[in-house]
């Protein structure tokens, strides 16, 4: 079972792994935390300090670290996120090539 700064650590890779280099990333401070991870939310550093949305990030959805692997979890932007969480638990998440990430590997993957 990894800690919270484990999962944390995950976490600050996985937003450095997708996010442009010239931008910097930054997690937001309210996580969820669930039974089988954290849930992160993210955008870029100049957004979350200063509020101005004209820097908010793209696709930056939220995304589960799961505290038995370390493997990511993204979920979508479009839908609720609630509803994400429940797709999760209960083994229904749409599949896509890059649903997961595989930090010990570095890879994205559809399982």
């Amino acid at each position: 079972m990894l800690t919270e700064k484990q999962m944390l650590a995950i976490a600050e890779r996985f937003i450095r792994r997708i996010v442009d280099e010239n931008i910097e990333p930054m997690l937001y401070d309210d996580i969820i935390k669930k039974p089988y991870g954290n849930i992160y939310s993210f955008n870029s550093k100049e957004t979350i300090l200063t509020g101005n949305f004209n820097k908010t990030l793209v696709g930056a959805g939220p995304f589960l670290v799961e505290n038995r692997t370390g493997r990511v979890v993204g979920f979508g932007t479009a839908g609720i996120l609630e509803n994400e969480i429940k797709a999760y638990e209960n083994g229904t998440m749409a599949p896509s090539s890059d649903l997961f990430w595989y930090p010990d590997e570095d890879r994205f993957s559809s399982k």
